[in-house]
């Protein structure tokens, strides 16, 4: 492999010692190739408004067949194995988002195409999203609903890719607070939009896919078409050999800590909220006794609750960390907040107080995430090609979705008897636990104040 020498700089000396070995890693073959440098456009609430309204609505398509359609849609196929079939199809579809969200962003920074390097992936999301839903929608067996499944799994992440990477694309460090908080509460809000626009048209299982469906189509078409979106310079373009594909799933912690520090806060939070997201509806049932028939409705009204607290603070926290300068302790006391939460929700007696132990859940995931995003933007390896390393980041939200479920048996299984039969206080304490490690964790992040 031939190495192209280092683009000269003013104050370059004719010659110098290295500071490193010879030997070129991955990391240091990002840094070695060309860069634009950064220009903020610092878009103002338009970019906001789009960006929420895209994510939002990407979400609340994909949630609300996951926690809907999907199981209503394996009832069909069969009613017996219906658990069996979503657990088969939502795992082949995890393990693809596993591989996609750095993949996608990997393309995204590559892409040198005129319409720009994230235009193409908002489009191609929607695409996807579109021809999952009608998979899903006319599966007759697992296999296709299997497939309809990873499709728009795929358009998800490569959808993800793109709308993520167009913050530290577009706006200037000091200024992601806002953007960051709308971005995080996608998920919650979309989630609750979704499940909204479905039940109503909850007669028709068609519409209950295609209407959220067809809505996030609308909104990332929009969004890509009023982007103001740079193309990118073959010049400027990250070089591709054997080293930069393995690198696509792989950052050094040793070279870059503090990425490695605030992947490690976001997995162990994330698994607090894995927790609560995987057992909010058998909690109901078998510790706090909740009629099976009127589940659905309880956790549409705490999800409604984590969800408008969430957005509420994550708005005004998002711009107040911007105003201040500082992420660091907020994202630290949110998560405090947030294990404070799970440990609330350990110990209710009732439905009321579980209600008010989301509602704390809520302040600290809409804090958290007003500033989780735009700190990780600033402690990205390569931050004129943030794509891929966001896509990475994004593991350590998507991992404990898979991990939790396979841990929580064990934890269930602590001390249980014949009257209790599962432990959901050692489930969510163990999740109260995860998350003030991913508050310690931020501490010695020097990058960021």
């Amino acid at each position: 492999m031939t190495t192209s020498p280092a683009a000269p700089t003013a104050a370059a000396p004719a010659s110098a010692p290295p500071a490193a070995p010879p030997a070129i890693t991955i990391d240091a073959a990002i840094a070695a190739q060309p860069a634009a440098p950064p220009a903020f456009r610092n878009p103002g609430a338009g970019f906001l408004v789009g960006l929420g309204a895209a994510n939002v609505a990407m979400m609340g398509a994909l949630l609300s067949v996951g926690i809907l359609t999907l199981p209503l849609q394996a009832a069909a196929i069969d009613a017996g194995t219906a658990t069996t079939i979503v657990s088969i199809a939502s795992g082949v579809a995890g393990v693809f988002a596993l591989i996609g969200h750095p993949a996608f962003g990997r393309m995204s920074d590559r892409t040198t195409s005129r319409f720009g390097r994230r235009r193409p992936y908002l489009l191609l999301g929607a695409l996807l999203l579109a021809v999952g839903a009608l998979i899903v929608l006319a599966a007759a067996s697992t296999l296709v609903l299997t497939v309809g499944w990873v499709v728009m799994t795929l358009g998800q992440t490569s959808a993800a890719a793109a709308l993520g990477a167009t913050i530290p694309d577009q706006l200037a460090p000091e200024r992601r607070g806002p953007a960051s908080a709308l971005f995080g509460v996608a998920g919650t809000v979309g989630a609750v939009v979704g499940l909204f626009l479905a039940s109503l048209v909850s007669g028709s299982l068609a519409a209950m896919i295609l209407l959220p469906a067809g809505l996030a189509v609308l909104c990332l078409v929009v969004f890509a078409a009023v982007l103001d979106d740079d193309r990118l310079d073959r010049a400027h373009r990250p070089a591709l050999d054997l080293a930069e594909i393995r690198g696509t799933f792989w950052v050094s912690p040793r070279r870059y800590p503090s990425f490695a520090l605030a992947f490690g806060s976001r997995f162990f939070v994330f698994c607090s909220v894995a927790a609560v997201n995987a057992y909010q509806a058998i909690y109901l049932i078998m510790a706090l006794h909740v009629d099976p028939a009127e589940v659905a409705g309880k956790v549409f009204v705490s999800t409604l609750v984590l969800a408008a607290v969430s957005l509420v603070f994550a708005t005004a926290m998002g711009r107040l960390s911007d105003k201040v300068g500082r992420r660091k302790p907020f994202v630290i006391v949110s998560a405090l907040i947030f294990a404070g939460g799970l440990a609330l929700v350990a110990v209710a007696s009732d439905y009321t107080a579980f209600l008010v132990a989301m509602a704390v859940l809520g302040v600290g995931q809409g804090v958290y995430f007003a500033v989780d995003f735009a700190l990780i933007t600033q402690v990205l390896p390569d931050p004129n090609n943030p794509a891929k390393d966001l896509g990475i980041m994004n593991l350590g939200m998507s991992l404990p979705s898979i991990l939790v479920p396979a841990v929580a048996p064990a934890l269930l299984a602590i001390g249980t008897t014949a009257a209790v039969p599962q432990n959901f206080g050692s489930l969510f304490f163990a999740g109260a636990v995860a998350g003030i490690l991913g508050a310690i964790l931020i501490v010695p992040i020097r990058q960021v104040r």
